[in-house]
């Protein structure tokens, strides 16, 4: 943590919507680390019951919501000191979820006076883009501004860690096939420590009136393709694969049928690329030392090995 205002979030109530999800667990073990109060609104909240223990006695509170239900918005909202928009997703009413339900929610905190508000967008948010997610996430971001001017706006790259959906699928695809197909072999990736975004993240709710009304983009140290990428997943895994790159067209043609490992609009996104459009980033949010990939790779991955610890990965045993 290395910010000036560690303390400016001791003792104040943060609401997190989504708090229960991938980021927002590390959110909140940041923010229960500063001594903040929580408040996480999720449809499931059962799933964040393994933060309870990192928590002191009357820290944290678990409510079952929905950001959709904006009628309930302004309790949800009341008596807080800050709010965090973590809701996202990449099917269904993404106008509802990404646009309207953030400005509803954006609006409930102005009217309950909330003193500093986080919308986490993505990287890549566009309003032109003919992906409904990345549209949606940049139409978002107009409405929630216009709702809570001093909002912060997040945009963060493909998130990474030891418990993560990214780095774990494709170690367990390596692990399991000695011959995989690439999509976007030269697609640039830009990926961020999922602890470093969080940090970002709290650093800009303890100081609103340096970051409110700003918008940042979080992503890592170093641009990855996704063929570099599957080349040294496997080589910390101690496997010898066989890559093969799919052009283009033929990635275009899988991606349009329905049933495949990537959808259309999947296929179209990383073939954008996902890389810092040149915004302020995570040196500005206090995060000076941000961490790559590289530096965590052979010991995460040490249980997909062959023999997992009791491996040697100069073997390159398949």
């Amino acid at each position: 943590m290395a910010s000036d205002n560690t303390g400016a979030l001791s003792g104040k109530l943060v609401v997190l919507f989504g708090g229960a999800g991938y980021f927002g667990a590390h959110v909140a073990q940041e923010l229960l680390a500063r001594g903040a109060r929580l408040r996480i609104a999720c449809r499931h909240p059962e799933r964040a019951f393994k933060l309870k223990p990192l928590a002191n006695l009357g820290q944290i509170q678990l409510v079952r919501a929905d950001i959709v239900q904006t009628d309930r918005l302004p309790a949800l909202v009341a008596g807080a000191d800050a709010v965090v928009n973590l809701v996202g997703a990449f099917t269904g009413d993404l106008d509802l979820l990404h646009v309207k339900a953030p400005a509803a929610l954006a609006a409930a905190a102005s009217a309950a006076g909330v003193g500093a508000f986080v919308h986490v967008s993505a990287n890549g948010a566009d309003p032109a883009s003919p992906v409904d997610y990345a549209r949606t996430k940049a139409e978002g971001e107009a409405a929630v501004l216009a709702a809570f001017p001093a909002a912060t706006i997040l945009r963060p790259s493909i998130l990474f860690s030891a418990d993560d959906n990214f780095v774990n699928m494709f170690a367990g695809l390596i692990a399991t096939f000695p011959v995989l197909p690439v999509f976007g072999p030269t697609a640039r990736l830009q990926p961020v420590f999922v602890d470093d975004a969080a940090e970002a993240l709290t650093n800009a709710l303890a100081d609103p009136a340096r970051h409110g009304g700003k918008t940042y983009e979080l992503v890592g140290p170093e641009v990855l393709t996704m063929l570099e990428l599957n080349q040294r997943i496997a080589n910390a895994e101690g496997r010898s694969r066989i890559f093969v790159e799919l052009p283009d067209a033929v990635s275009g043609v899988i991606a349009a049928i329905p049933g495949t490992p990537i959808s259309r609009d999947q296929w179209l996104l990383l073939k954008a690329g996902n890389v810092s459009a040149g915004l302020p980033g995570l040196a500005a949010l206090g995060v000076t030392t941000a961490r790559p990939l590289g530096l965590f790779l052979d010991r995460w991955l040490v249980r997909f090995r062959k023999h997992g610890r009791f491996g040697d990965k100069r073997e390159l045993a398949g």
